[in-house]
């Protein structure tokens, strides 16, 4: 009986298809930069545990950047520090990310100036932060051929970089920020407040008297307890609201 081509067609197909994805994961991961694998890249410094996703993004100024312990930078993630390679630009880095920084695939960090970015802030996709910005003074000039202006960032520790936002030249983000998806921030942003919109603006803020301002809409996660095993989370999954009632009343017993 002869065989069926189409499930022939099939099965060749899945093979081919894991092969692919086979050979692809292989040159994700031996294409990833490490300290103890730099490949090409001489970065200034490389922390313990940080990783560059491969493919990387365009990266050059590397004596100038400076990279913390345990960051992860996503995939096509670029990192420059001057206007163009194969500048000296000093004895001072140009371009500081500190420890436990995560940038989201596909971000920008264009440090033409200084830029530096506190520890543990979480970018989410596409990111763009610049510390310079096209000048438009002379109307009869190319905005592209004019001299551009610059000025340092800074980003401070904690904050979440929301997906597609944009950091401007002389922003100076405070501790624990949130910064919106797609808003564009200039200009000083206090610690502890959620910033939104283009041009972003405070619409909440944490101080020490009042709180948070306005109140928050949700209450805080609760964290999984100590000690609870993957086990018990997931027969706890599995329970039906019965059940779930039940426990309830069980500890509301007195």
């Amino acid at each position: 009986m002869p065989k069926n081509k189409n499930t022939f067609s099939s099965r060749r197909s899945r093979l081919v298809q894991r092969a692919v994805h086979a050979g692809w994961a292989w040159v994700q991961r031996t294409g990833a930069v490490t300290a103890e694998r730099p490949g090409r890249l001489r970065f200034a410094a490389m922390g313990t545990g940080t990783r560059l996703a491969f493919p990387q993004g365009t990266v050059f100024g590397e004596p100038w950047i400076h990279l913390g312990d345990h960051c992860i930078i996503g995939e096509q993630v670029t990192l420059t520090a001057g206007l163009m390679p194969d500048l000296d630009l000093g004895a001072e880095p140009i371009l500081r990310i500190g420890n436990g920084v995560v940038l989201g695939r596909g971000s920008h960090v264009i440090a033409d100036t200084t830029v530096t970015i506190g520890s543990d802030c979480y970018f989410g996709p596409y990111v763009y932060v610049t510390s310079t910005n096209h000048s438009y003074d002379d109307p009869q000039e190319p905005i592209g051929k004019q001299w551009p202006r610059m000025e340092p960032v800074e980003i401070g520790p904690g904050c979440w970089i929301g997906t597609g936002a944009v950091i401007l030249p002389g922003a100076r983000i405070g501790r624990n920020v949130v910064v919106a998806a797609g808003a564009v921030v200039r200009g000083a942003v206090p610690d502890h407040a959620v910033v939104a919109g283009a041009p972003a603006r405070v619409v909440r803020r944490w101080t020490p008297g009042d709180g948070w301002q306005p109140p928050l809409r949700t209450p805080a996660p609760v964290p999984i307890p100590d000690g609870v095993t993957p086990e018990q989370l997931l027969a706890l999954s599995e329970l039906d609201e019965e059940a779930i009632a039940a426990l309830q009343a069980t500890e509301d017993a007195p």
